[in-house]
């Protein structure tokens, strides 16, 4: 491991603190690319405006002449958590907007697959629809969309993800990634296409006088739902989906949320007032996905829609619950999935060799559910583009693997995948995603064909020097921002993916080490000659006297007193 400094230009730093802006903030937003302080405005005014993204002005048409009709609307959305937030902010949006028949529908992860599938959308036309809106999905459905269009339902797409080469000949499609489409985030999560498409809307509901700017609703109360599921997604928090969150993080904080995501704050034990894009990442957004891997996203979809405050705790509870089995669950699957990454390059036990330049893993004993949350864990351990892989549940189709993956800086996952397909025709049954993350289904027989085809991309594409796990840092810090106070004032700002938390870097002395729970390591340091308190989580290897550590600063509560400490990153020694 590397640690290596961001550059922080002085100019930057000088120019923004003479504006006003905090000088440890100053340096820290200089280092991630802001210019100058009105680009830190998270006003509703500065988000990008709907017309800018291509098909929002169609899709509020097709709705408001739908509404207008009372046609019947039903929402398809993914299993996961921007899918789940993206079909509540759907359903309680048109809701508010004045649609008189909104369901959904969420396809099960094991029995359905992925996205808008023809048996879907015959379940869809089933149900009594005429309209089909997918959420978080649906850029690909080229078959379902098909399907739907067949038993003559209208179908509107909203989605975020890369298309492939044929798009479905849906009614509308609004995607800032499809050909054509100049919308400046083309990082925006499903989550936040659709709250897009509501506030165009709108719009057209206001130029047809159904209402005017007194009297609309105020769509201000889907923010909550929209920064949960943009964060959930890690897609990259550019300067709109920044905007985005803080107004969510602003109205959770004031305590104007949902009462779903009110619960989920309690049954995670975390403080909604003081609510953090880590309490998404790491506390809400698990335990909605949760049910998406283990069991039936309705649950978590109905956990974000409903009102009724005790309704909403059990349903949370439920969520947390499940969640407690996906921990257990994955880090089984983990252990196990280690071990066989590690028999890929020590064959003989003869000593670590250098791991393939991409991983693949299967073991018939996985969980589907789980297995990105798995790639995740080998990616970070290994510093490696990697797919899990578990045998298909859905009926009929055991012979199939479903994999997930997860890439590293510098390598884009769904490009490869696409360059698997080219060169090994028939291998992939099906693939999509982004580039840090992806899926895909491969036959059974054929899962040796793609782990070498997938090592053999990653080789020619990563230099060495990419293969080498780095730590961006923002270096040293003063002495003088070792305070209670400023660890708050950091954890207030959005930080994220493309927008990484504030991380330091500084030789430091270790003076004890412990293993806590068995698998933690506690530390007591020697920072800058002062005593502090530092805690490396999932890590069990020992420090030496003095060591180069990333860390983070955190505050940690005993006794109803709150202390400093360093949450430990990374070491270089």
């Amino acid at each position: 491991m590397k640690i290596i400094a961001r550059d922080i230009p002085p100019r930057t730093v000088w120019a923004l603190e003479q504006a006003g802006v905090h000088p440890l903030l100053a340096r820290l937003f200089a280092a991630r690319g802001v210019l100058a302080k009105d680009e830190l405005d998270d006003g509703l005014a500065r988000l990008l405006l709907p017309d800018t993204l291509r098909g929002t002005r169609e899709a509020a048409v097709l709705l408001a002449d739908a509404m207008a009709q009372d046609k019947r609307l039903c929402i398809v959305a993914d299993y996961d958590c921007d899918g789940a937030t993206a079909c509540a902010v759907g359903v309680r949006g048109l809701r508010l907007l004045g649609a008189k028949h909104v369901s959904y529908l969420v396809p099960d992860r094991v029995v359905d697959g992925y996205g808008l599938t023809p048996p879907i959308a015959e379940r869809v036309a089933d149900s009594g629809a005429d309209m089909l809106i997918t959420v978080d999905n649906g850029i690909a459905s080229v078959e379902g969309v098909a399907a739907a269009k067949a038993r003559g339902l209208q179908v509107l797409v909203t989605d975020h993800h890369l298309p492939g080469p044929e798009l479905p000949i849906a009614d509308v499609l609004v995607n800032p990634n499809q050909p054509g489409c100049d919308f400046e985030s083309k990082s925006i999560a499903g989550v936040g296409v659709m709250f897009y498409v509501l506030l165009a809307l709108r719009s057209e509901l206001r130029a047809r006088g159904v209402f005017d700017v007194a009297t609309q609703p105020k769509l201000d109360a889907l923010l909550p739902l929209v920064a949960l599921g943009t964060v959930a997604d890690v897609v990259k928090l550019d300067a709109n989906n920044r905007r985005l969150v803080a107004q969510g993080l602003r109205r959770i904080r004031a305590g104007a949320m949902p009462a779903g995501v009110a619960a989920l704050f309690k049954a995670a034990g975390r403080t909604a007032s003081a609510a953090t894009t880590f309490d998404f990442g790491f506390a809400l957004g698990p335990r909605i996905n949760a049910a998406g891997r283990l069991a039936d996203m309705t649950l978590g979809i109905e956990c974000l829609l409903t009102d009724d405050a005790g309704r909403a705790d059990e349903l949370a509870r439920m969520l947390d619950g499940i969640n407690r089995e996906r921990r257990d669950i994955e880090g089984g699957m983990r252990d196990q999935a280690l071990l066989l990454a590690e028999s890929l390059f020590a064959p003989d036990g003869e000593g670590i060799e250098a791991p393939p330049a991409a991983i693949s893993v299967f073991d018939a004993n996985f969980h589907e559910g789980v297995v990105g949350i798995v790639a995740s864990r080998i990616k970070d351990r290994f510093h490696r583009p990697t797919f899990v892989f578990a045998a298909s549940g859905a009926p009929g189709k055991e012979e199939e693997l479903k994999g997930s993956g997860r890439s590293i800086p510098g390598f884009h996952l769904r490009d490869a995948l696409d360059l698997v397909a080219k060169r090994h025709p028939g291998v992939l049954l099906r693939f999509g995603g982004h580039a840090m993350a992806a899926g895909c289904t491969v036959a059974r027989e054929h899962f040796k064909t793609f782990e070498q085809a997938l090592a053999q991309v990653a080789g020619e594409w990563l230099a060495a020097s990419a293969l080498t796990r780095q730590i961006e840092t923002d270096g040293p810090i003063a002495r003088e921002y070792m305070r209670i106070d400023l660890v708050d004032t950091l954890h207030r700002e959005v930080w994220g993916q493309g927008f990484a938390p504030p991380t330091f870097s500084e030789e430091v002395e270790v003076v004890s080490q412990r293993l806590v729970g068995e698998k933690h390591l506690a530390l007591k340091l020697r920072h800058q000659g002062q005593p502090i308190d530092a805690i490396w989580f999932s890590h069990t290897e020992p420090l030496p006297p003095k060591v180069k550590l990333a860390f983070r600063l955190d505050a940690d509560e005993w006794q109803g007193v709150r202390r400093l400490r360093f949450l430990v990153e990374g070491a270089e020694f």
